[in-house]
Order: structure tokens, then C-alpha cells, then sequence
């Protein structure tokens, strides 16, 4: 079993929301993705737009095998709110 896929059977962790996030977006000037400071941040302080996170959304779908709401997730403004909706998604999925 490959990394990536021992990942993609439990609930994503900043880490790997901030890994995501550069490689499908690049990485974000100055700013330490993997610090927990940045959870409550909103996505345009972290030079994160709309297209950014569909492009990561799309990731996570394939490769968390999880179909998620992205109008849904166009509510979530912050790293936290969208990791709060993705880990939802992973739980129902697990039913969990």
C-alpha cells in the first residue's frame, strides 16, 4: 500500500490539507500553511482563491475516493471550516 493511499482512509489533517494546497496551487509567500495559526485565517489573507480550492476539492475527491459539495464548501472561508466539512464528508463515507 502506497503512502497516499494509507493516508487516504483517515480524516485530513492540516499537513496534509497544506501539502495539497501546494502541490495543486503552489505554495502561499510567507506563510507556513502547516501552522496552526493559519486554521482560522481566511483563504484571501492566505493568497488562496476560489479556483485554488477547487482545483485541491478535486484532489481530495480522487484521491480521499469522496464525493464532496463544492457549493457546500464555497461556504468555507477558512482552513478549519473546510477540513470541518471535508473530515464530514470522510465520516459519512466511513460511516462513522
Amino acid at each position: 500500500m502506497g503512502e497516499s493511499e494509507h493516508r487516504a482512509r483517515g480524516p485530513l489533517e492540516l499537513a496534509d490539507l497544506a501539502r495539497l494546497l501546494s502541490e495543486c496551487a503552489g505554495d502561499s509567500e510567507g506563510i507556513d500553511m502547516t501552522d496552526p495559526a493559519v486554521l482560522d485565517q481566511d483563504w484571501v489573507y492566505l493568497n488562496y482563491d476560489s479556483i485554488s480550492l477547487i482545483q485541491t476539492t478535486s484532489r481530495i475527491e480522487r484521491d480521499y475516493d469522496v464525493q464532496l459539495d463544492e457549493e457546500e464548501l464555497g461556504d468555507a472561508d477558512t482552513p478549519r471550516r473546510y477540513l470541518e466539512m471535508i473530515n464530514a464528508a470522510l465520516s459519512a463515507r466511513a460511516g462513522v
